[in-house]
Order: structure tokens, then sequence, then C-alpha cells
């Protein structure tokens, strides 16, 4: 992000007299940014070197105790612009950094420091926190206490670290579950931060609490994989997600890492009932659940005698929907993708999400697979799915 540059109040006689003053060395607010720049140089290299002391040298130890359990491959601030505040002073920096063995590239964060300057003229940071409007990073909301699984790095501020080893072996028993049906071609592995409560959950998405009570975990990523991007992240509600069963947790677990698997193939042209729907396809496969049991809003609507007359749309996925209607979009792609793999194979399932990710759009990206790679019409496939719901959430006599 470009910094804004300070707009100058004074003639062009009194610019030219100031010139010869500020030498080669360019204005005090370049000699101040470039001397924070080097204060932040040498921060991150301690950080990196595990050298407490020399980290301690150059500010405040908070972020270095709570970070210490990371493992970092890289971490690095650039200074983008300082504001003096009489003896102190304030930058804003971009923070890229990268966790060893799970990001492909650098993570960035919008990072806010406070410093002050010594009587011998040195600077000081004395806080670092995310920049506003910037979401948080794990290690704003406390230490970070890290579990490595087979499959699996899980982060955690609040749980202890036997609750952490809980959500890696759901996370370990996910990477193969999905790694069967989606193949291989995927970093077969998942990042997941466990935050202290909805609140920090929150925190870390830049979002209001409201938007994800009852959401036990989302996926964060770069749709449309550049192939350059950082390996997503499954953040988890800790609220929700404690009020699930082993079942209900695993199934959990299995979707978001299936979000992380088909990252690369799923775009802007790729609607939400296919993604979120092929998901729970995935998270659902093998736990023995039946459509009714695993679709109860969909069911009561179906046995009430309200049917859905058309596929969800993505709107109807929005966190801020009441949760029956969320819960009933879920559903309904779910039985959409379960329909195609029952009528269809899962073979035709799969190349089927990878050609409507392949479109340029969305606009006749769905259309055009439904024709190329199951043979049907957009208005063929909506009657086959309301009468798949009806026939699956109807009991029979």
């Amino acid at each position: 992000m470009a910094g804004r540059r300070r707009a100058w109040s004074i003639g062009a006689v009194g610019l030219v007299l100031l010139l010869p003053l500020a030498g080669c060395g360019g204005t005090p607010a370049d000699s101040t940014r470039t001397e924070v720049q080097h204060l932040l140089d040498r921060r991150s290299a301690a950080l990196l070197h595990h050298d407490e002391t020399a980290y301690g040298a150059t500010g405040a130890r908070t972020e270095y105790t709570r970070l210490r359990a990371l493992p970092l491959a890289s971490w690095r601030y650039r200074v983008t612009e300082v504001h003096r505040t009489g003896s102190g002073a304030t930058a804003d920096a971009d923070l890229s950094y990268r966790v060893a063995g799970y990001d492909r590239a650098p993570v960035d964060a919008r990072r806010t420091l406070t410093l002050r300057r010594t009587a011998d003229g040195r600077w000081y940071v004395t806080a670092d926190r995310a920049a506003r409007d910037a979401g948080q990073q794990l290690w704003d909301q406390g230490a970070v206490t890290a579990v490595k699984g087979a499959h699996s790095l899980v982060l955690g501020t609040g749980p202890t670290t036997a609750g952490l080893r809980g959500y890696a072996r759901l996370a370990d028993r996910a990477v193969p579950a999905v790694s069967r049906v989606w193949g291989a071609g995927w970093a077969r592995h998942v990042v997941v931060l466990v935050p202290r409560s909805l609140d920090g959950m929150a925190g870390l998405l830049g979002s209001p609490a409201a938007n994800y009570r009852g959401i036990a975990a989302v996926t964060t990523g770069e749709a449309g994989g550049s192939g350059q991007a950082p390996a997503d992240r499954v953040v988890v509600n800790p609220e929700a997600y404690a009020i699930l069963g082993d079942l209900g947790k695993q199934v959990v677990l299995t979707h978001e890492t299936t979000h992380v698997a088909t990252r690369a193939q799923t775009t802007a042209a790729t609607p939400l009932w296919l993604s979120e729907g092929f998901a729970d396809w995935i998270g659902y496969l093998g736990t023995g659940r039946t459509p009714t049991e695993a679709a109860p809003e969909l069911t009561r609507t179906v046995q009430d005698g309200h049917a859905p007359t058309a596929l969800p749309t993505d709107k109807d996925f929005g966190f801020t929907s009441a949760p029956a209607e969320l819960a009933r979009a879920y559903e309904g792609g779910w039985l959409a993708c379960r329909m195609i793999a029952e009528r269809w194979g899962t073979a035709r399932l799969d190349a089927f999400y990878r050609a409507v990710g392949a479109h340029q759009q969305r606009a006749g990206a769905v259309e055009e697979a439904l024709k190329k790679v199951l043979g049907t019409t957009t208005e063929a496939f909506t009657e086959q799915w309301r009468e798949y719901v009806r026939e699956q959430l109807t009991p029979t006599e």
C-alpha cells in the first residue's frame, strides 16, 4: 500500500535554502523512516535467530514471548510511513512472514508500531499491533502454542496443548480422506488456528463476532490458485465447535480441509452451492449419515410441504442469514453434489467441479460444465435436483 506523501507548506525559496542542509541523507522524515526500518530489520533477525537478548535491545519482548513456538521461515517489515509525535513516533508497516513447511509464499499483514526515542537517540519499539481495519494475527491475542501433526499444524492461544492435539488428530484424518477423493495435487497439509473465543475468531477475520455465531469454522485463502499464495488457514470458532459431537467435529475439519485442497480450482466462477456442497459431500463420506440425519432443516421444510424450487444462491450462504436458512443452503448444496456422485459417478463430480472453476467468469460456467461434463441442461439438472430432494427427504410408507 502506497504511503501518503507529506505536504510541505513552504515556498520555492525556502525549499532551495533547505535542500543543502538536508545533504545526501534526505529529509528528516526520510531519516527517521530509515532509522526505524533498520531497527525493525534487527528486530526481525533477532526473532528468526531466537536471540531474545538482541530482540529485547530493540524494544518490548511481548511479541517474542508470544511467537516463541511459531516455526518461522521468514519475517520482515517494510515501513511505509512514520508519524513523529514529540519524542516518539508511530510507524505503519507491511509485515510479511512465512511459516516453515506450510506457507508457499509469505503471509502479508498490515501493522502499526509505536516507538519512543531513548536519551541517547535510539529508537525503541513499545507496541506492535494490527493496523486499523486490518485483522489481528493469532499472537495479538496471546502466546501461541503449536502442535504439529502428521499432516497438520495447529496453532492456538486458548486451549491446552492436549486440546490442540485433538484438533491435530482430526485434521490428520481429514487430509488423507480428502486426498482419496480429490487426488494428491495439493499441499496435503492444513494449518488450523484455534483462538480463545468467538471474539478471538472474529478478530482474526476482521469482522463482527455476530457474523460467525453458530459457525464452527471458516477457511481463509486466495481463490483461484495463483500457486504463489501462502497456505490457507482454517479458523475455528471454539464455542460452536465445542458443542459438536465427535462425528460433527470430524465432518467440520474434513469440510474445511476440502476447501484447502480445492482452492486452486475454486474461482469466482464457482457458485457457493457447489463449493460448499462439495466440501460437505466429502465431509460426510463414509460417516453412514442418512440424508434426513445430515439435512434436518431441509427435511423439515420438505415434510411441511415447502420443498425448494431452485438451487441455493450465493446470498443464501451469507453468515448473517438466519441459522435455519443458512443450514438449508448447505444441505441443498450437499444433496446436489450427492446426486451427481450417485447418478453420474464421483469422477464426473470431480470433473464438473474443476470445469466450473476453470471458466473465466460466473456467467455460463455452470451451464457449460453441465453440458460438457454431465450432458444435461440447467433446467433439467434443477428439476432432477428438486425431485431428488423430495425423494431423499420424504419418509416412505
